[in-house]
């Protein structure tokens, strides 16, 4: 990972510092780019919430060989994480790669060792026709992200997505502030819960609202009929001074929780993040930039061992926290504030 790190450093230069703790200090305000909106304090407080948020190490216990495998909206997984919709190569990135071989490496490392990768929409279209290329080129093991646009427009992508095979479909409604859309003249919005229901009666298959951060809209999401929601602040990127994800993922899972699928994403760095997260009530948990990262420098390659880096890690974290399964990953697990 080190030789694809520094790769990646060489590649996203004036993008991406690859900094060795990726905590948002360094590139505050750089959106575009992979930084945080304005001061960066969104992007930074996800990897504060997470961090106060500590394991309890047990050792006298028979959970020598955990078992990490889960399903998630009838998607198997070796691990509980998901590759997280970031795309934009050109302007977050640096460019230095295409597009295409960006998400299509994503993808299929994630499909080869186990896992699902998720595609990113936005402007220009060969964003979303990348990803959408590269789901169709992985059999359908992707899940595509749609941007809250209007009717037409959404329409438009949805009948695209659902002719890749995928069998999940999603929305960044906490795209809605977007800095980088607005200044391409191609602004996007909230939607109401009537409109976010006429949305998901669209969809040919199970839907994904990503951007949940009160247990309100958590209520309304799975009033609406969404099958799943992301515990997300986009990651810092679309409104500064917000709570990070791991500081309000036990109040929405609890709200919900048994009802529908609840993903979070924010700040998660290590398999030990991905426990955690689990703790706090997530099904599964989606990892941004460190996949950007580690596609930047590897392609297919350095993606798939980041995420066998991350099983390692995870596996360690259940064997000396005592879970022998991902369904043993509960409150127990982490120590009294």
């Amino acid at each position: 990972m080190k030789e694809v790190r520094d790769k990646a450093r060489e590649l996203m230069k004036g993008y991406c510092r690859v900094c060795s703790v990726c905590d948002g200090r360094a590139c505050a305000g750089e959106v575009p780019g992979m930084g945080g909106l304005g001061s960066g304090a969104s992007f930074k407080e996800n990897i504060a919430a997470l961090a106060g948020h500590k394991l309890r190490m047990r050792l006298i216990h028979g959970a020598s060989e955990p078992d990490t495998r889960t399903t998630v909206l009838g998607l198997d997984l070796d691990i509980p994480v998901l590759a997280a919709p970031i795309g934009g190569v050109s302007f977050n990135m640096g460019g230095k790669i295409e597009e295409i071989d960006y998400i299509t490496a994503k993808l299929e490392a994630c499909a080869q060792e186990g896992i699902v990768g998720c595609t990113g929409d936005g402007v220009p279209a060969f964003i979303h026709e990348a990803g959408f290329a590269a789901i169709e080129k992985v059999g359908g093991r992707g899940i595509p992200f749609i941007k809250p646009w209007e009717d037409a427009e959404f329409d438009a992508k949805l009948d695209k997505a659902a002719a890749t095979g995928a069998t999940v479909f999603g929305m960044d409604i906490d795209a809605a502030g977007l800095v980088t859309l607005a200044k391409m003249g191609r602004p996007v919005s909230p939607k109401t819960p009537q409109k976010l229901a006429e949305i998901v009666e669209k969809v040919p298959g199970r839907f994904v609202l990503k951007g949940v951060m009160t247990v309100e809209d958590a209520r309304l999401a799975l009033e609406a009929g969404a099958d799943a929601i992301v515990v997300s602040n986009h990651g810092g990127r679309v409104l500064d001074h917000a709570q990070g994800s791991a500081s309000v993922l036990a109040e929405i899972a609890a709200s919900v929780g048994g009802r529908m699928t609840v993903l979070a994403d924010g700040g998660v760095r290590s398999g030990a993040d991905v426990l955690k997260m689990l703790a706090l009530g997530a099904d599964a948990v989606m990892i941004g930039r460190p996949f950007s990262v580690a596609v930047m420098g590897g392609l297919k390659d350095g993606a798939a061992q980041y995420i066998r880096q991350i099983k390692s890690e995870l596996v360690s974290a259940m064997v000396l926290t005592g879970c022998a399964s991902v369904a043993d990953a509960g409150p127990g697990i982490l120590a009294r504030a």
